[in-house]
C-alpha cells in the first residue's frame, strides 16, 4: 500500500533526476545522493515516514555538513542507528 500512496512523489523525484539534475553540477555531499535516498525512503516507508526521512536528509545537505555515507534505514526503529550515518574522514 505504501508504494501506491508514494508513487506520485516518487514520480516527481524521478522527473527531477531525469530533467533537472543533469543540468546542474554534481554537488551532493552524501552517498547515495539525496534524490536516490528519497526514492528509497518513499518506497520503503510510504509518503509520510519516507517523506519525513527525505526532508530530514535534504535539511542536512548543506555546506557545513561533511556528508558521507547515509543509507535509508531498513526499519523505522533503526532510523537513529549510528551505523547508518558514517561520516567520511578526510584523506
Amino acid at each position: 500500500m505504501n508504494r501506491v500512496l508514494s508513487a506520485p512523489l516518487v514520480l516527481l523525484v524521478r522527473i527531477y533526476q531525469q530533467v533537472i539534475s543533469p543540468l546542474r553540477p554534481a554537488t551532493c555531499r552524501f552517498y547515495p545522493s539525496c534524490s536516490a535516498y528519497a526514492v528509497t525512503a518513499l518506497t520503503r516507508f510510504g509518503p509520510i515516514r519516507g517523506g519525513w526521512l527525505a526532508l530530514r536528509r535534504l535539511g542536512r545537505c548543506n555546506p557545513w555538513n561533511p556528508g558521507g555515507i547515509d543509507h535509508v534505514p531498513r526499519t523505522w526503529a533503526e532510523r537513529h542507528s549510528e551505523e547508518l550515518h558514517q561520516v567520511r574522514t578526510s584523506a
